[in-house]
């Protein structure tokens, strides 16, 4: 069974950093996609960051040059480091990865950025 566990969040002042983390279990993804996406109260769930299994990356115009998404095959994990961060950056975010005809979704981390 596939399971994505992402850890990493809390609470943290505007301008500070936070590195989550996705550790997938059930199958290897080194020759998938990933992705972090994001969800605020009363928003829709938006993508923030994606990374091939190449290494090639992509971000929301709102996170560019705050926001690194990196993985490491061999743990099967993918990363997020948050610097810079905005109160608007509050939101559970939540790991995806692709899969064969479907994707894998974690349960999410809040992300809580204080003024």
């Amino acid at each position: 069974q596939v399971q994505l566990a992402e850890s990493g969040g809390g609470l943290v002042q505007a301008g500070g950093s936070l590195r989550l983390s996705c550790a997938a279990s059930g199958r290897p993804f080194s020759r998938n996609a990933m992705a972090w996406y994001r969800q605020a109260p009363g928003k829709q769930r938006e993508l923030v960051a994606a990374i091939t299994s190449g290494g090639s990356t992509n971000y929301a115009d709102s996170v560019k040059g705050r926001f690194f998404i990196s993985r490491d095959n061999a743990k099967n994990t993918v990363y997020l480091q948050m610097n810079s961060l905005k109160p608007e950056d509050t939101a559970v975010y939540v790991c995806n990865a692709e899969g064969v005809s479907t994707y894998y979704w974690g349960k999410g981390t809040l992300v809580t950025v204080s003024s």
